[in-house]
């Protein structure tokens, strides 16, 4: 000890004055490896990308510090650390909530999510350890400027050093960046043309993720700087790839082979005259873009369910996990009654909730940086089932048992055709948290139930987070008939609440019965996304293994079911982008699958699951873009261009979903109809 002391202090001196510079660098790096340790359990090579960019931060953090008056670089060093430990804990906390990266949009939200505080509170402190390591650099800074005077000031001379400095580092990131490759998950394409947030902390680290998000917030805002951006890339061509016929589909009876060609789902849009006529370059791109798709062929599936009811839910963190024979045998019921789909998956997107609806009413892709299902309320949706329906002459009606702004609903639901009731604007249910889905049900079905043809759409809340029996409403009233089960309380807590959706969708199956009208209509039920709240512990107690995190942590059920149907097993890879082509083609309407980005299942199309971090599953392999590597099934030879063509569909589809909601693509394509 006694040599390592006067080891310590000639350190000390040796940096003399600059010691804050290494500081910042050292908090950045141990601030980031807590994040990363906290998230993943595991520190992979990716941290190197980070580690680099620290260097950059502490050199402008230090740079910063002491351009201001020297009196207060105390105080603006201390500000700055709490600043950045203050981005560090907020994101580690929301991670610990919704299991994604919080982008500066989401803030938009804020008030909104001030009514979830107990749950906050809960993930402080069961997080408690993490997040008193995230604070340790701030609290050694405030220890050592009590004790220390501190005068340095940065002279011409230094400040070109520093400057110099900055840049040299800067160019050395950019060309260890530069050197990763264009694949989509390399940390050359999500630095130069953006990506997830949550794939960019994944290979940049949280801080560069931050200004990122920021740059993207500012630079891509208005439709005018998007629309230029895109006029600029207008060199770029999309062409349909030719892929391998899909799985075909297995059900008790084979689907017999059809003589004569069936017609396509595609309306007479006359593209040519389009792109004629058109001035806007980004809409001219749009234009040729989607002429060169090719439309899914009608099937013997057709037409299925024409002039059938539809009753549509979207419920609250509903999986494959609330599947129970014994506490939610309905919902067990219909599941295995009606079309069951083996390869269902329901990826988890940028605003969880809303963005999860958005894409299965819409079957587009939500836009990174905005709450697309809000900014598409302003838009033209001709292809939502309550547009197609209304449309019909259906009774339209959507409902939600909680509050009718949340997300703005009460703009984006009239907007899909539906006339709108929430808790706020004329459903009166007990004000609990969660509400009751079955209440909902009760207080809603005599409002349609007379009143055939009818499509009404639900989106229940009585399955949200946090799950215990001392916060939630839903879980503690279902509490009895979980307690038996061999789990720990988060789960059978998630279980209690599910057993609420299963009483509310038995409750409108016997009101229908008795009505005389349930053979006539088609249920349809799918989750906004994964339970998240669920601990991932409790994910793998229901689901009787560890569960993968990047393709099966998704999988999940998608039910659609009418009485005294024989069940057809599907073993198609699909998602929930593939819901309303599915549900256009049962109907037999008179849509165009060139203008959706998910595909008809039972069409002769090739499957593609899309996920939010631009992993992707087909018929042949799967891309999972944390590792940057694919895998193609059994007995298929690696093929590299049929890769890279997957690789470009999966973009472009992201690329021009976000087009059709910014320039409200479908007024211009139907004229303003």
């Amino acid at each position: 000890m006694s040599k390592i002391i006067p080891k310590i202090k000639e350190i000390y001196r040796s940096i003399g004055s600059y010691w804050l510079l290494l500081f910042y660098f050292l908090s950045f790096c141990f601030l980031e490896f807590i994040y990363r340790f906290g998230r993943q359990g595991e520190i992979n090579s990716d941290f190197m990308f980070a580690v680099l960019f620290s260097i950059v931060f502490s050199i402008i953090l230090f740079t910063i510090t002491h351009i201001l008056p020297q009196k207060i670089h105390k105080i603006a060093a201390v500000v700055l650390t709490f600043c950045i430990t203050m981005v560090y804990i907020t994101q580690f906390v929301y991670y610990k909530i919704f299991n994604m990266p919080l982008c500066l949009y989401s803030l938009v939200g804020a008030k909104d999510a001030m009514q979830f505080t107990d749950v906050m509170v809960s993930t402080l402190y069961s997080n408690i350890v993490p997040l008193v390591f995230l604070c340790m650099p701030l609290i050694f800074l405030g220890l050592i400027f009590f004790r220390k005077s501190y005068n340095y000031k940065i002279t011409l001379k230094s400040g070109g050093i520093f400057f110099a400095l900055l840049i040299a580092s800067y160019i050395f990131v950019l060309l260890c960046i530069n050197s990763t490759g264009d694949t989509p998950a390399s940390q050359r394409t999500i630095y130069y043309s953006g990506g997830p947030m949550e794939l960019a902390v994944d290979r940049l680290g949280l801080m560069p993720s931050v200004f990122l998000d920021i740059k993207h917030l500012f630079t891509k805002s208005s439709r005018s700087v998007f629309a230029q951006k895109d006029a600029d890339d207008e060199h770029e061509k999309s062409q349909p790839v030719s892929t391998p016929s899909p799985t075909p589909l297995h059900s008790p009876e084979d689907i017999p082979e059809t003589i004569e060609p069936l017609p396509y789902n595609m309306m007479e849009l006359d593209f040519c005259s389009l792109i004629e006529n058109e001035n806007n370059k980004t809409v001219t791109d749009m234009h040729k873009y989607f002429s060169s798709i090719s439309p899914t062929q009608q099937n013997d599936y057709t037409g299925l369910f024409e002039g059938c009811n539809l009753i549509f839910i979207t419920a609250e963190a509903f999986s494959s996990l609330a599947i129970d024979k014994e506490i939610t045998p309905t919902l067990y019921r219909m599941s295995r009654e009606g079309f069951v789909f083996n390869q269902f998956y329901n990826p988890i997107w940028g605003v969880s909730t809303s963005d999860g609806e958005y894409v299965a009413c819409t079957s587009l892709l939500p836009k990174r940086g905005v709450w697309s299902f809000s900014r598409s309320s302003s838009n033209f949706l001709p292809f939502t089932m309550g547009n197609q329906l209304k449309d019909c002459s259906y009774t339209t009606k959507a409902y939600h048992n909680h509050s009718y702004t949340y997300y703005d609903r009460h703009r984006s639901h009239p907007n899909m055709g539906y006339e709108f009731m929430a808790v706020g604007n004329g459903l009166e249910i007990a004000d609990t948290w969660p509400e009751s889905d079955l209440e909902m049900m009760e207080e809603t079905l005599e409002q349609f139930i007379d009143k055939e043809p009818f499509h009404i759409y639900y989106m229940t809340i009585s399955g949200h987070l946090q799950y215990n029996f001392a916060g939630n409403y839903i879980a503690r009233k279902n509490k009895e008939s979980v307690e038996h089960l061999p789990y720990g309380e988060a789960a059978k807590a998630y279980l209690a609440c599910q057993k609420e959706l299963d009483m509310a969708v038995e409750y409108l199956i016997d009101g229908l019965e008795k009505k005389g009208a349930l053979e006539r209509t088609v249920f349809v039920v799918t989750g906004d996304h994964y339970p998240y709240g669920l601990p991932k512990g409790g994910i793998d107690e229901l689901a009787g293994h560890r569960v993968e995190d990047n393709f099966e942590l998704y999988k999940s059920t998608l039910i659609i079911w009418k009485s005294g149907m024989e069940p057809i097993v599907v073993d198609k890879p699909c998602s929930s982008l593939d819901i309303l082509p599915t549900l256009s083609n049962f109907f037999g309407f008179d849509y165009d699958s060139r203008l959706l980005m998910g595909r008809d299942i039972f069409s002769k199309e090739p499957p593609l699951v899309l996920f939010n971090n631009k992993s992707w599953i087909t018929e042949k392999a799967c891309y999972n873009s944390r590792t940057d590597t694919v895998v193609f099934n059994d007995g298929l030879e690696w093929d590299e261009e049929y890769i890279k063509s997957i690789h470009r569909m999966v973009s472009d589809k992201f690329k021009y979903s976000e087009k059709i909601l910014d320039m409200d693509y479908y007024n211009i394509v139907f004229g303003g109809e």
